[in-house]
């Protein structure tokens, strides 16, 4: 179906619903790649803008999550953010009292073992992020990255020995959907 065809209120009907179900797990995730509320939320609105502009070519995918693609769509726009010359040169560091008040009501342990996944390389923080965080698969998070399955298995292996974490039920050959 060509969503040109489709009338302008089922698309939008469609994009609140996204934006609904998936708009604080993308302000989250934004806030934690550029650590600064306001550009959050305008990576938030500029990642929804896009959505919008590219559901056509999203609606004809068999199989593939709305979530993953919106996920992927917004770390785009927020490297794309850490790219300009204005970010290249401000202390982007936030201590965990700065972050949104979900992150306050969790216990010392939990506290930091969060300020250690974010001391990640990018690389590896980006996974630990979607697959815990967000409680994403492996399958949608290698999707949302545009990485292998494998890459993603490998990148949690090597996040899990620098942080010293071995997840509970965890052994080298998990096997997940």
């Amino acid at each position: 179906m060509n969503i040109a065809s489709v009338p302008s209120d089922i698309q939008e009907a469609k994009l609140e619903a996204w934006l609904t179900e998936y708009g604080d797990a993308v302000l989250r995730m934004c806030y934690l790649y550029l650590a600064d509320q306001a550009l959050a939320e305008d990576a938030l609105q500029d990642t929804f803008v896009k959505v919008w502009r590219s559901m056509n070519s999203f609606v004809g995918r068999d199989g593939s999550s709305p979530k993953t693609w919106i996920m992927r769509i917004a770390i785009n726009t927020c490297k794309d953010y850490k790219r300009t010359a204005w970010l290249k040169h401000v202390d982007r560091s936030r201590a965990i009292e700065d972050l949104p008040l979900t992150f306050h009501d969790v216990a010392e342990e939990s506290r930091a073992l969060f300020q250690d996944v974010m001391r990640l390389p990018n690389k590896l923080k980006q996974v630990i992020l979607l697959y815990y965080f967000h409680d994403m698969t492996m399958a949608e998070t290698a999707e949302a990255l545009a990485l292998s399955r494998a890459t993603v298995q490998n990148r949690l292996q090597k996040a899990y020995a620098l942080l010293r974490y071995e997840p509970e039920g965890s052994d080298s050959g998990e096997t997940e959907q």
